[in-house]
Parts: C-alpha cells; structure tokens; sequence
C-alpha cells in the first residue's frame, strides 16, 4: 500500500513535478542515502510501475553515489557513452539512459540524499543548466524536508536517554520533607523523581520530553510506584505528583487501589492544563471518598490554578516558590501569601509553602497563618536510607530552634 505523504512530501512532489516538466524526462525523485541504502522518499513518475516510493537499492550500486564519489558527471545525455554508467543495475533495469542528479544538504551540511531527473531515452539537451535549475530545487526540497528529520533525530535521542530509564523501572525518587510550621515536626514528604545528572535537565522538562515520545504516561506510572515504595519505610504522608491526562488512564487507578490512601496525597501542578474536569472527578472521587487527600501545586506561579482549586476543591494547596522566595522582606509577596491563605482555608484547604529556604521565610509564613513548609531550612531532598544530621529548624512562636526529627531509618 502506498504511504500517504505529509504535507512537506506534497510540497516536495510539486518541485519534482517541475523538474519532471522542465527537464522533459520520464521520472524525477527524492531519495534518502543512511549510508548503505537508497531509499526513494518522494517520486513523480510516467511509468510509475518501474519507479515507486519506498524502492530500496545498494547506495554503493547506485547512479547517484557514483556522480557523488565524482565517477560520473551530474548531467548525464546518455549513459551508453559512460562505461561506469553501463556497469550498474539502472542501466539494466528500468533501462536509465539518460540522467540528472544533484545532493539535498541540510543546513548544517549534512547531506541528506539526492534530487534527481531520469529518462528511459538519451536526451542530448540536457545541459548545465538543467543542473542549476535541479539545485535550486533541491535546495527548496532540503528546506521542506528539514524538519521532519530534526523532529527523528529529537526522537532518536530522547527516546536513547529515556528507555532505559523505563526499562530500569523508572526514575530514582526522593523525599523532602514536609513539616508543621507551628511545632517543627515532620508530617509528611514530597516524592521528587531524579533523572541522571549528566542529562541537565529539570524533572519536569523529562516528564514533557517522555509525553512527546509517547512514554510520558509509562513513566509517570513507574515514578508513582516508586514514590509509594517509601510509604513502607517512612511515617506520615507521601505527596506524589501525577499529570491530569496520566491521571485518567486505567493504569493509574489500579495502581492506587493498592495504596494505603490515606497516606497519599495527590498533587496537580497548575501548570498542567485538564481538558476534561468531569473525567478526572470520575477518577478521583472513589479515591478520595476512600481517604487520599488532593493538593493543587504551583498554586501563585499562574492563574488556572484558581480553577484548578474552584472546580477540584482539593484538600491541600501549595503555594509556588516563586511567591515564598523572599516573603519575609517584600510587601507585595505578603499580601498574595496573605490573600492566598485566606483563600485556601476558605475554601476548607490547608496550605504549604514550598521552597522554604531561611528561619526568616519560615517565622513570616507562619505568622501570616501558612500550615506547612517545605524546603531547603527544612531538609534537602534524599533517599530514606539516607543517614544525615537533622536539620534545625526555627519554630516562629518560639525563640530557641527546635531539632526536627530525623528521617526515620528504612525498615527492616
């Protein structure tokens, strides 16, 4: 069955067709070289039966690698007058006699393969000419082809760094702790994945990549389990995040009937758009009747978290580090921590600060009524097998630090 073309094929047919035309020759094509095949991508034939899209022949044997390695000339009138010509199967089968072919390079100078012209007769008007007219060409098809083969090289590359971090199960999880502004005390943590240090990317911009490739949901899934592996082994809660379209696939309400729910608290970033509010509380409602609490992060980083909140009317709402950064000396960021406070315990939410990183942070945030910090001041991101000295942590009411007890060892 013939492929159907892209839109960029389309166009790069009607540039075949015009040199099909112009050339008066029988055939004109664009093939790809990988190396050690030459594939026909696009062609415009009048004998369609001897030349088809999706042809393969040895790059070796072919009439286009002999004019690029300089044993044949790019203009060829007749190729009976050429013996190199003759020798090769196009002379033979579909009986090539007379030929035009120039390189398609891409605009790094890569060559992508070749734009050609051919005719089952001689044609001894073929000139220079006909040359520079298939090279403007040419350079018009590698500007339409461009694209598509950058967007299969991102995919070739991200789907080499990203398999095998599915195939490993997933991506490494931490824990940072969450912990009660009044008292100091841990209740609770936020599983963060890790992805490789070399890769440079944040865990968020992974988890977007993974969705462009199609293993966006697969990985979501392997990080959430991952995330729920530390509820045997630490006490609290286990804030895990999950994206609205993860969210609504099968997987992940199996996935939660295992849990012990009323240790998981669901959160959604306000950055993830919800196409459709009605399938997503089809999902979360048995959850949530069953104890799982929902949080909405990221909450002050935009404005569709407000709608977020409206329509979900979560249990939990975090406020973005991008409006906590600093709360202890702005006025402007007090006043939006101030409203937002109101408006989460109006609504019946508790509310966390995150990206809590000094005792000066912490006390403001307590005093303008914030239930839970998280943050560097509280403790960095870990394994729970971790073995490091707790951190101090400044209770607002009080003058002296309070130590916050340390993260309990892995069990067993």
């Amino acid at each position: 069955m013939k492929k159907r073309r892209s839109d960029a094929d389309q166009k790069v047919a009607e540039l075949l067709r015009t040199a099909k035309e112009s050339l008066q020759l029988s055939v004109a094509f664009l093939s790809r070289l990988d190396g050690t095949t030459q594939h026909l991508e696009v062609v415009e034939s009048s004998v369609p039966f001897l030349f088809q899209e999706g042809n393969q022949q040895r790059q070796e044997t072919s009439l286009c690698q002999a004019i690029l390695d300089g044993e044949l000339p790019a203009v060829i009138p007749d190729l009976r007058r050429h013996p190199a010509a003759m020798a090769l199967p196009a002379a033979r089968l579909p009986r090539i006699r007379s030929y035009v072919s120039v390189p398609v390079v891409l605009s790094d100078g890569e060559l992508y393969g070749t734009f050609c012209a051919a005719g089952l007769t001689t044609d001894k008007g073929l000139t220079k000419r006909d040359q520079s007219l298939m090279t403007v060409l040419a350079s018009a098809a590698a500007v339409l082809i461009e694209p598509s083969v950058r967007e299969r090289e991102r995919r070739g590359e991200l789907l080499g760094r990203l398999v095998p971090v599915v195939s490993a199960g997933g991506p490494v999880v931490v824990l940072q702790p969450i912990v009660d502004l009044a008292t100091g005390l841990r209740v609770g943590y936020e599983a963060l994945s890790r992805f490789p240090a070399a890769w440079g990317k944040a865990p968020d911009v992974c988890f977007e990549e993974a969705h462009s490739v199609g293993l966006g949901h697969e990985l979501e899934l392997l990080a959430l389990r991952r995330a729920a592996d530390h509820l045997a082994v630490v006490e609290g809660y286990v804030a895990m995040n999950i994206s609205p379209a993860t969210l609504v696939q099968p997987e992940f309400a199996a996935l939660m009937e295992t849990l012990p729910l009323d240790r998981v608290l669901l959160e959604l970033s306000e950055h993830d758009q919800v196409a459709d509010y009605a399938a997503l509380a089809a999902v979360l409602s048995p959850l949530r009747a069953r104890g799982m609490r929902l949080a909405i992060d990221d909450v002050g980083a935009g404005f569709s978290s407000l709608r977020h909140i409206v329509i979900t009317a979560p249990d939990v709402i975090k406020l973005d580090r991008s409006i906590v950064s600093g709360v202890d000396v702005d006025p402007v960021l007090t006043r939006l921590v101030s409203s937002l406070v109101e408006f989460g315990h109006g609504c019946g939410a508790s509310v966390v600060a995150e990206g809590v990183e000094t005792a000066a942070e912490a006390s403001a945030l307590r005093g303008l009524g914030v239930d839970l910090g998280q943050g560097w001041h509280f403790g960095r991101p870990e394994l729970p097998s971790a073995t490091v000295a707790p951190p101090t942590v400044q209770v607002p009411t009080a003058r002296t630090p309070v130590a916050a007890p340390p993260v309990p060892a892995v069990a067993g």
